[in-house]
């Protein structure tokens, strides 16, 4: 991702965690809007104006299966993964992990202006913990669970979530899923070992590349998907 650095921003929150610092800052759009923009350890992750990849990726994940009554989505960020599982009237129930504290409390107290009203669908429940660890104690069974962690493998905000491209986790995600459930992964670049490693868990895997616009620059994503 780049970040728009020529742009003046202005940070209006900030929290520390044991992964290190998360900032929230504003700054104005071309089009007079205000855009809140997420920064992790000083690395630029996603703001509110560049969704299309988090939008059209969970579109294309809600596809793959018939029924996805109940998702899990590893990841909050600013919630649009979130707003478009939720805009599916198929999903029945959503679960929402997030580590970060801070991300689910700005979420809910209306710092992101969005994020009341989307918490607020009686579908969602948001959980602040590992989803390394969520996923273990886990007592529900997924049709869909949709990773939404950093930007994939080769682009880790913070390494203590390199366990979720490792076949450990990839075999707690596949016991979660129903018959029939599958798992999504999405990542801004070619994962050959996370698609080896989802071959292994699984028994087969798949790579789909996509075409995104990220404020009209055009961008390719990878979706990494196995079926139970």
């Amino acid at each position: 991702m780049v970040s728009p650095e020529s742009v003046q921003s202005v940070e209006i929150a900030r929290a520390e965690s044991p992964r290190g610092e998360v900032v929230l800052r504003r700054r104005a759009s071309g089009t007079g809007a205000d855009v809140l923009e997420l920064r992790v350890n000083g690395v630029f992750v996603m703001d509110t104006l560049e969704t299309t990849s988090e939008i059209e990726l969970a579109a294309q994940a809600l596809d793959l299966v018939e029924e996805p009554a109940a998702v899990l989505v590893g990841g909050l960020g600013l919630g649009f993964t979130l707003q478009r599982v939720l805009a599916d009237p198929r999903v029945e129930r959503a679960v929402v992990v997030e580590i970060e504290e801070a991300l689910v409390q700005w979420m809910r107290d209306g710092t992101v202006p969005h994020g009341p009203a989307l918490l607020a669908d009686t579908r969602a429940t948001v959980v602040n913990a590992d989803i390394a660890m969520a996923i273990a104690e886990a007592r529900s069974t997924y049709d869909l669970v949709l990773l939404d962690v950093d930007n994939g493998p080769g682009y880790l905000v913070h390494q203590h979530n390199e366990a979720v491209y490792e076949e450990e986790f990839l075999r707690r995600c596949r016991d979660v899923l129903g018959p029939g459930g599958v798992l999504v992964v999405w990542s801004a670049n070619p994962a050959p070992e996370l698609l080896a490693s989802l071959r292994t868990v699984f028994g087969d895997a798949e790579e789909q590349a996509h075409d995104v616009l990220l404020q009209d620059r055009p961008e390719e994503y990878f979706l990494y998907l196995a079926r139970r």
